[in-house]
């Protein structure tokens, strides 16, 4: 089968590689997932930015849906032909830690493209096939999904990652009914945040962004105001806008950290900051601003698994259409592309079909 690496700077490779089997000395409770759709991640974009050449080629890609084509005998949940979305981790959905609705935090927790504990190996999601160790903790069924239909498989792939962190950044935020927000990140999850701010009652939702077509996307998925602005001049307009103290809270959907200072300079006293932004310059919080502020700042890696149930409700029954953010698709040969038009800000994020 076909599956993707990367293996220096922006240089993604697609290879022939042997079809991934079921394991015979692990625990049984793992499952085959035929790709039908596969997507490039901000988060793949920074190592495909920053990788050493000559490095050993790595796996790529942790969100896709598909359709199971095998599974272990301790397998109760999932069956052969189930389509299914899978949080870009992998869980195990019994510890206490996933009983308490943090399976980001599983005490079995495992990465695609890379050791899964106790269950070996698990193939990068950029492929046409995937075994997923602990399959009845980390997929979720999709029934009557078609993999034919386009729309419905993006916006299905969305729950893997995107709309879900989109998500975790407005609960974190503490936003809910008659609520400001400001968002900073304008890319794929950001604008989820939109979607996501919006399903909790937000009353004001502004985005913060300098390009046009994602401003289209924001005003669509409901946002009320546009501000294509940056750092402390940012800071300022925000404070304007809103009564001289600033919104209510802050979603951080970068990473950097001129995007978390602005997002806490520009909540109000006592408002919240909810960040998902993948930290890529390490860097610390002003304590003293915050101290002074009361701002406070939650947040962090999202807890997928946990919300894709209650936003699946959702997008089947209409309300949502987050795959709208996939605005560029890419066969699988064609790999490198998806990447290099991601990190061109040629595409908002792109779709992998293998």
């Amino acid at each position: 089968m076909k599956a993707t690496f990367l293996t220096g700077p922006k240089q993604i490779r697609v290879a022939e590689v042997p079809e991934p089997q079921l394991n015979p000395a692990g625990s049984g409770k793992d499952a085959i997932v035929r790709v039908v759709a596969a997507c490039v991640c901000g988060s793949d974009v920074w190592p495909y930015r920053t990788a050493r050449a000559g490095m050993q080629p790595r796996p790529t890609g942790h969100e896709f849906v598909g359709v199971v084509e095998a599974v272990g005998p301790n397998v109760k949940n999932v069956k052969v032909g189930d389509f299914v979305i899978t949080p870009f981790y992998v869980c195990c959905g019994e510890c206490i830690n996933c009983q308490r609705g943090w399976t980001n935090q599983c005490l079995h927790l495992g990465w695609y493209g890379a050791g899964v504990p106790g269950e070996g190996y698990a193939e990068g999601g950029q492929s046409a096939k995937v075994r997923v160790p602990l399959a009845d903790g980390t997929l979720v069924v999709v029934p009557g999904a078609d993999e034919h239909n386009e729309e419905q498989v993006k916006d299905l792939l969305t729950l893997s990652d995107v709309m879900a962190t989109g998500y975790h950044a407005a609960i974190s935020g503490g936003v809910g009914p008659g609520k400001s927000v400001a968002i900073v990140g304008d890319g794929a999850v950001g604008l989820c945040a939109v979607i996501a701010s919006k399903i909790l009652g937000a009353e004001r939702i502004v985005m913060m962004s300098r390009h046009e077509k994602n401003q289209k996307l924001a005003v669509e998925f409901g946002a009320t105001d546009i501000v294509p602005l940056r750092g402390q001049e940012a800071v300022d307009h925000l404070k304007e806008m809103f009564d001289g103290i600033g919104p209510d809270c802050v979603l951080e959907c970068v990473g950097t950290r001129e995007a978390m200072a602005q997002a806490i300079q520009s909540a109000r006293g006592g408002g919240q900051v909810g960040f998902v932004g993948v930290p890529h310059e390490g860097g610390s919080l002003d304590l003293g601003l915050m101290f002074g502020t009361n701002v406070g700042v939650r947040g962090g890696m999202a807890t997928v698994r946990d919300y894709i149930e209650p936003l699946l409700e959702r997008v089947q029954a209409g309300e949502i259409h987050p795959g709208k953010v996939f605005d560029m698709v890419f066969s699988l040969d064609d790999a490198a592309e998806a990447y290099a038009a991601m990190d061109e800000r040629r595409a908002i994020k792109s779709m992998i079909r293998p």
